[in-house]
């Protein structure tokens, strides 16, 4: 139950971080509202096709695996775009990975 919640905050970092790189890393108000907006909208869309605890569209867990890993990539790029120092994007990736990977175990 904790891991899930865990897990679950990493996801929810990952679209907030990404939507706030949408935000600061266009021209404001044009372009950088609409991406912002449109990169929330994609992202949590992702998240809740296929992510959420209880998905829109059923996958294996290999499907599920993946779009995870696009998600923290993702959020992992935007951090190093926001610019963050490239060892807490990193260690936020591989823990979430790590995170998710225990999780489709689990789920057996």
């Amino acid at each position: 139950m904790m891991q899930q919640a865990v897990r679950g905050l990493f996801h929810l970092t990952a679209i907030a971080v990404i939507t706030a790189w949408g935000f600061v890393g266009w021209e404001m108000p044009f372009p950088g509202i609409l991406v912002g907006l449109g990169l929330l909208a994609l992202s949590v869309l992702l998240w809740a096709l296929f992510l959420s605890p209880r998905p829109v569209l059923a996958t294996d867990r290999y499907g599920r695996a993946l779009i995870e890993l696009l998600l923290l990539a993702a959020g992992v790029a935007s951090m190093l775009g926001l610019g963050v120092h490239w060892i807490i994007a990193v260690a936020f990736g591989v823990v979430g990975a790590t995170l998710g990977f225990i999780a489709s175990i689990r789920s057996k």
